[in-house]
């Protein structure tokens, strides 16, 4: 059973975050608070192990009351519920595991609460010690992100680069696709090859590929194409990067 504590100023709101937690089944809300004060003084004796928190209130806000609770040995999980995005790198940095944008669909807020359950205190501290931070540096000493942060409908999605398999540009959008699927980035694919240029290699003019996936190359309709592990899919190499593709498969 997961121990929900709601907090939002808007009495509506909650009304409607506490209707759409009884239609999830081992899921029980134990409280709610108006701001990030009420919050803190409620957690000791309601015990949540999760809170669905609004991040705009008065007094303290959303994310102060999350940066004090990450100061606390075994805090709550957290999925922010707000209707700004503007916020979404600093609400992770304070161990949120999901950022929902109003109005929360109830099949999204029921996909958060499945992510909670699968994230464990040590994931959240390596959550936090990553996200948005930097594994090193890359060319020139600028710094490279662990994670991709994309806005989809249900809010801010934030993918990490060790999961991405390939980025592919399609006009003035790049898919990037991953293990869950595939995702739309608001970034050009030269400037994501400046910063992964390390972990991916460009195969078309319009593809990179992460090298941790490249599986092999076959030859299928006189185009050379690439096999990647855990894609059905292949991509087609150009020709101008089949013999760079093809030496850099020899070494691997």
């Amino acid at each position: 059973m997961i121990r929900v504590l709601i907090c939002d100023d808007e009495p509506l709101a909650r009304d409607r975050l506490r209707r759409m937690l009884e239609k999830i089944p081992e899921t029980l809300c134990v409280g709610e608070a108006e701001n990030g004060e009420e919050l803190l003084e409620q957690i000791p004796q309601l015990r949540p192990d999760l809170i669905l928190l609004d991040i705009r209130m008065p007094g303290m806000d959303g994310l102060q009351a999350a940066a004090r609770l990450s100061e606390s040995d075994n805090p709550p999980a957290i999925i922010f519920c707000t209707a700004y995005d503007e916020h979404a790198i600093a609400a992770f940095k304070v161990n949120a595991i999901d950022y929902l944008l109003k109005p929360v669909r109830q099949e999204d807020l029921e996909k958060a609460l499945q992510k909670a359950s699968r994230v464990n205190k040590a994931q959240l501290a390596t959550v936090r010690r990553e996200l948005g931070e930097t594994e090193g540096e890359g060319p020139n000493g600028k710094q490279i992100r662990e994670y991709i942060s994309a806005r989809s409908r249900r809010g801010i999605e934030l993918i990490p680069v060790g999961d991405v398999r390939y980025f592919l540009a399609d006009q003035k959008y790049v898919t990037v696709r991953h293990s869950q699927g595939e995702t739309l980035l608001d970034e050009t694919l030269k400037d994501l090859e400046d910063e992964f240029g390390d972990r991916f290699v460009r195969v078309h003019r319009n593809a990179l590929v992460a090298l941790a996936y490249v599986e092999g190359l076959e030859q299928r309709n006189n185009q050379h194409q690439l096999k990647l592990q855990g894609v059905d899919e292949r991509l087609t190499v150009s020709r101008r990067h089949a013999t760079a593709i093809k030496r850099m498969l020899q070494n691997l």
